[in-house]
């Protein structure tokens, strides 16, 4: 009789470091065997529902049949070959469809490792490109209470003082913040929320390389969900000014705010963007920065006559296969209805939370539901209530959210709903 593996949960708390935790106070870990459409396994047989799409990715839930025979068919061909001198059918079918589906003008793909990396790439795009041009522009313009990631480029364009990375102050670069904007996604739009950015704007454009923020969600730094006229108008300063925009869209891409990128919502094109996350369905790392020709060619016309840039795992054939299967998955339109569908019973549920005590304010868009407390909640505690309540939420300081795989029936999503409600009632 085979021996049951047994997760060494002793060991973990001892010698592995999960991400945002402290090894002196470790948080409580679930083990996880399995994964099954929106079902999590818990070593102990407990199946979870999750309403976290691991962290934004797993759009069509796990174990999706046509990821892992993509997957299993590239795995007997190559998981792996370097992509400096070397291409390979994944990667240019993958680029093909990235074209063919981002923004107009977006034509010249960078495949990178993960969604810090993407920024990374984005922000020396936009340095060499001033830089090719003969312009020292080294500063960035940005929004309080944005989040790009974790590595130092990405820290340095996230909110200073509102953030995880406050304490990085005064080592990464600092770049110029505009006030973050107040409207919400549902609110009448009232101009004066445009005039911190207009004004830094205008003071400091000759400086600028370019604008990078999150279309439409303000992801991380607080889940807030903003108006299409905010973002109408900052393309159109930005044309006036000469200044690139970057669009981060690797957490609300693919279809995560009911449009297949955020930015089609305010109708614009970026002259950057970013995408990872559910690049792949969640499978497996991979993201992507998109840009003009023009403006790689003229990066390229510079004095490095390149771009200085190349990861390791670049254009992973393992990574291009499965997201080449996410975007046919994707390409059949199911996910239109299916974060439609959410919207709209999350716009149903979610204001019975909302009369709550503890509860400040509820929003919802697409597949992402908020929940914001007056008080930050106690992680260990409130994650146990959740797993008991058969589901996998996964708070921060203020926010319980939900942004589910959008194949969630609505059977599963009242389960999440309810289980918040009741929680924050007891």
């Amino acid at each position: 009789m085979q021996k049951k593996n047994i997760v060494d949960i002793a060991f973990d708390q001892r010698h592995i470091w999960h991400p945002y935790t402290s090894t002196i106070t470790p948080l409580p870990c679930y083990p996880v065997t399995s994964a099954n459409g929106v079902y999590l396994t818990l070593e102990d047989g407990t199946q979870l529902i999750d309403g976290m799409s691991s962290w934004w990715s797993a759009i069509h839930g796990y174990s999706h049949p046509k990821l892992t025979a993509a997957a299993k068919a590239q795995l007997d061909k190559m998981s792996h070959v370097m992509f400096g001198g070397i291409t390979h059918q994944p990667a240019v079918e993958l680029c093909k469809k990235l074209v063919a589906i981002t923004p107009e003008g977006l034509d010249t793909v960078f495949l990178a490792d993960s969604g810090s990396v993407a920024v990374e790439v984005a922000l020396k795009m936009a340095l060499q490109y001033w830089h090719a041009k003969g312009e020292s522009r080294a500063k960035f313009l940005t929004l309080r209470h944005g989040y790009h990631g974790d590595t130092f480029a990405a820290m340095s364009v996230t909110d200073p003082d509102n953030s995880m990375h406050s304490l990085y102050k005064g080592f990464v670069p600092e770049h110029i913040f505009a006030d973050s904007p107040q409207c919400g996604f549902w609110d009448e739009w009232n101009e004066d929320d445009i005039s911190d950015f207009a004004n830094k704007l205008a003071q400091h454009h000759q400086q600028i390389a370019a604008v990078i923020l999150e279309p439409i969600v303000q992801g991380a730094g607080g889940m807030r969900l903003y108006h299409p006229t905010y973002l109408r108008r900052i393309r159109k300063l930005c044309d006036d000014y000469g200044v690139l925009l970057i669009a981060d869209e690797i957490a609300v891409g693919f279809g995560r705010t009911g449009k297949l990128f955020a930015c089609e919502h305010a109708n614009i094109s970026p002259d950057i963007m970013c995408v990872g996350k559910a690049l792949t369905g969640g499978y497996m790392t991979l993201s992507a920065t998109i840009t003009h020709k023009k403006i790689a060619d003229t990066i390229c016309s510079g004095d490095a006559g390149c771009f200085m840039h190349g990861p390791t795992f670049m254009g992973n054939p393992l990574a291009c296969a499965v997201a080449n299967a996410n975007l046919e998955i994707l390409e059949q339109n199911l996910w239109q209805q299916q974060v439609s569908d959410i919207e709209k019973q999350l716009a149903c549920e979610l204001p019975a939370i909302a009369a709550l005590k503890k509860v400040k304010q509820v929003r919802w868009l697409g597949a992402i539901g908020v929940v914001e407390l007056h008080q930050p909640v106690n992680m260990a505690q409130i994650q146990q209530a959740f797993v008991n309540a058969g589901v996998w939420i996964r708070p921060f300081g203020r926010l319980i959210y939900i942004m589910p795989p959008y194949i969630i029936t609505p059977t599963q999503l009242s389960c999440l709903t309810q289980a918040i409600y009741k929680i924050l009632n007891a």
